[in-house]
């Protein structure tokens, strides 16, 4: 969440921010957060005069006693017992403004950068960047939902028989190319640097929001009622917050963490030809990347995920662009965010497979992730995070992309991993 020396210092700007991403009553928001604070702070002085005056009189008790002044320092007694007792009151009044601050501040998103654009929805996001390799298809191409059933790879029927919609089985040759993406993926990332962690899928309350989905997006989590626990919907969460209350050494930074873990949304999408097959589910599986960083080194840290994920489509041999998102497509808790999309053929449309974001110090406020500089100074360090990749829509792409009149191609770079070329 943003700190309160963000917005002290600079409100005006939080307030542009804020209305960047289109949130709602954003100037009566902060300044409610201000009145907050302001009470907070004329309590706290309060409190400290008292305790000052009843040091002072405690000392002074002491004294009386020793001179014989025994009716003076009664009254001093009772003014202490005066004192102390409205301390409680202002400490409850404090204990309130904080606590009405804290959850203030926990519904108001993460202000954006000034490079994010100007805009609404994804109507208005910026294309950085078009690459990979145009595909031409043979007539009468075919969706990756009519490929699945013609080459026995995916059972969307027998997942809604055992679970419901959105929760596929996969079979055979399409159990193996999704174990062998994220193999691929896995070690693709270990390559780069980065540590494989393998993290629990279910998170307690705290770490919902620490990273930020809750509140925000608690309506999309599953919840396990009895347990008060959550099924993530990205191992973004279980990873960052491993990190939770924890300071670390500037010499440990960047840390760069890796996991592949299944992810779950129950908000999948609405009914029609754009959540069909892969396009939308409730659980699917996922390779994310997470950083730790510097401040100063956040933005070169960013570019480096960025240039990770786009080679890792180059090798899938996909098409695809990198969109530069606006303020109102952006998440809740992103400061800047880029999204890789791969190309459908068969489907001739654009297809989401990564969010790269930078959080600034927004996630790591929330959960207290500081470092100790070499001055020893202790500072909010910078979080990110991006799929690498998420993998149904890659799934999608590959099926509708690489389908021959002899089968479905396996680009190059996976065929060690599923054993198989094609197909068939």
């Amino acid at each position: 969440m943003l700190t309160i020396k963000q917005i002290t210092d600079n409100t005006e700007e939080v307030i542009r921010g804020l209305e960047k991403k289109h949130f709602k009553d954003a100037k009566a928001t902060i300044e409610q957060v201000l009145a907050f604070n302001d009470k907070r702070r004329s309590t706290q002085n309060q409190l400290d005069k008292n305790l000052a005056e009843v040091n002072s009189l405690s000392k002074s008790i002491g004294q009386l006693m020793k001179e014989g002044k025994k009716e003076d320092a009664e009254t001093a007694k009772t003014r202490v017992a005066e004192i102390k007792e409205t301390s409680k009151a202002l400490q409850a009044e404090m204990d309130k403004a904080q606590e009405d601050m804290t959850n203030l501040l926990y519904t108001i998103p993460n202000v954006p950068y000034d490079s994010v654009p100007e805009g609404v929805s994804a109507e208005d996001n910026v294309v950085e960047k078009m690459g990979g390799m145009e595909t031409e298809l043979p007539k009468n191409a075919l969706p990756h939902w009519e490929l699945a059933k013609k080459y026995d790879l995916i059972d969307f029927d027998l997942g809604v028989k055992i679970t419901g919609a959105g929760f596929p089985v996969y079979k055979g040759k399409g159990a193996r190319l999704q174990r062998a993406l994220i193999n691929f993926f896995l070690d693709e990332a270990r390559a780069s640097g980065y540590e494989e962690i393998m993290p629990p899928t279910v998170v307690n309350t705290a770490s919902g929001y620490g990273t930020g989905q809750l509140p925000d997006k608690e309506g999309q989590m599953y919840h396990c009622e009895v347990d008060d626990l959550y099924l993530i919907p990205t191992a973004e969460v279980p990873v960052t917050n491993i990190y939770r209350d924890v300071i670390l050494d500037e010499k440990q930074l960047p840390i760069k963490n890796c996991a592949y873990t299944q992810c779950f949304c129950r908000e999948a999408g609405s009914y029609g030809k754009d959540v069909r097959g892969l396009n939308r589910l409730h659980e699917f599986s996922k390779v994310e990347l997470v950083r730790i960083d510097k401040p100063e080194h956040s933005k070169q840290s960013h570019q480096e995920m960025l240039d990770h994920v786009e080679g890792l489509l180059k090798k899938l041999e996909l098409p695809y662009r990198i969109l530069r998102l606006c303020g109102g497509d952006m998440s809740f808790t992103a400061a800047l965010c880029f999204d890789f999309e791969v190309y459908s053929e068969a489907q001739q449309r654009w297809l989401e497979v990564s969010s790269v974001s930078n959080f600034d110090t927004y996630q790591a406020n929330r959960l207290k992730c500081r470092y100790r500089s070499a001055e020893k100074k202790t500072e909010l360090c910078h979080t990110l995070n991006g799929s690498a990749l998420a993998l149904p829509r890659i799934v999608a792409a590959l099926l509708e992309n690489n389908q021959t009149p002899e089968g479905i191609r396996i680009p190059k770079a996976l065929v060690p991993y599923c054993g198989f070329e094609m197909i068939d």
